[in-house]
């Protein structure tokens, strides 16, 4: 194959950290190690690291909520920037606002093909603006649909987010293609005494969650459960940070099991093999995910789940885990039978988790772009 030249356009990346940020960065890595070029356009954020050959920021505005996200304004000032835009291949977009809308822009003028990542439900987000819910809700799903069928192909992580676009209204082309993680890299996490030690209370089992602290991701509901059980051998290990970790903390402290909750703030991506193979079980409450990334790096650091019982979740882990109501008393039942992982749950996790290679997913990604009919041979492109 010809090597490509992909345009990303996303709204968040650097130096925030999640879901979204790690598809993205894992996306564009498997892509330029098969020889393609992959550029990246963002907004500025306090705190990163500046623009270079690959990665350009444009200008950005804080929003007037509580969120890491910028408000983007869509100006590519310079003419080397302009000159790279032109260029491409394919444009690849990660969000359906204003960046996603101005690569759609530069695509339908330039003609070029464009596909949309949909990373996130965002009628389950309603809670971050300050409007009336059930309106906001309504408005999420009406720019999800029209942005969707405005692009020549969508790309959903699973077949749950297929049915649920669907579902939406949207007719445009869409392709299942998981997002991918570097499996031999969890996979290679081992049981170490010291990360045990960091994350034990106790001598008994621990469950893990990973993610960032915020409503959507229900890990209040974790606490609770941990409370429920009356267990005190039982630790819950919380790595992650965001706007809901000093009311789990306070949480916590009224439920009484400070205790048993470690909580281990952010951690660095390398660091997370060995944290996942030194637990017992990954508990995991969200339902608002398109696919949890996190999920599929648990599984193949070889560690048994326990998810809430929603179509994605299913998708994703299969039988490698147990899937159960996303309430207090389930997850609390759950919790209450956790005992330390024996290693043939740890083998089926690990064959879970291997469906979801960077590989396959470069596979798959590379063959919608060439579908598309994208002329390859185009090295510029006039105004």
């Amino acid at each position: 194959m010809d090597s490509l030249r992909i345009g990303f356009f996303t709204e968040v990346h650097r130096p925030v950290v999640n879901g979204v940020v790690a598809a993205v960065e894992g996306l564009a890595q498997g892509l330029r190690s098969r020889g393609h070029e992959v550029y990246c356009f963002a907004p500025r954020m306090p705190g990163d690291d500046g623009e270079g050959d690959v990665f350009f920021r444009m200008p950005s505005l804080p929003l007037p909520t509580r969120t890491p996200y910028r408000l983007t304004v869509p100006v590519v000032g310079r003419r080397s920037v302009r000159s790279v835009i032109k260029r491409l291949h394919i444009v690849h977009v990660h969000s359906p606002f204003i960046t996603g809308w101005m690569g759609l822009r530069y695509a339908r003028r330039y003609g070029m093909p464009v596909v949309y990542t949909y990373h996130t439900q965002l009628e389950r987000y309603a809670h971050y603006v300050p409007f009336e819910p059930t309106a906001t809700r309504f408005a999420a799903e009406a720019l999800t649909r029209t942005f969707a069928n405005s692009v020549d192909a969508v790309v959903v992580p699973t077949n749950a987010m297929l049915n649920r676009l669907r579902e939406l209204g949207v007719n445009s082309r869409i392709a299942v293609v998981p997002s991918g993680i570097d499996v031999a890299q969890f996979g290679a996490g081992r049981r170490d005494g010291a990360m045990r030690a960091q994350l034990c209370a106790g001598s008994g089992p621990v469950a893990l969650f990973v993610g960032r602290l915020a409503k959507e991701k229900s890990t209040d509901m974790l606490v609770r459960a941990l409370a429920a059980t009356q267990r005190t051998d039982l630790t819950l290990a919380i790595a992650g940070d965001g706007p809901e970790r000093e009311e789990l903390e306070r949480l916590a402290g009224e439920l009484r099991v400070t205790g048993q909750v470690r909580f281990l703030g952010p951690m660095q991506r390398d660091e997370l093999p060995d944290v996942y193979a030194s637990a017992d079980a990954f508990v995991f409450p969200s339902t608002s995910e398109t696919q949890g990334l996190v999920l599929a790096e648990a599984l193949a650091a070889g560690l048994p789940v326990i998810a809430a019982d929603a179509p994605q979740n299913r998708d994703v882990i299969g039988s490698a885990g147990k899937l159960v109501e996303p309430t207090v008393q389930a997850f609390s039942r759950a919790l209450r039978e956790l005992r330390p992982v024996a290693e043939d749950e740890r083998s089926r996790a690990r064959a879970a988790g291997s469906r979801f290679a960077i590989e396959t997913q470069i596979d798959r990604m590379l063959s919608l772009y060439t579908s598309l009919g994208g002329d390859l041979t185009r090295t510029y492109v006039r105004c």
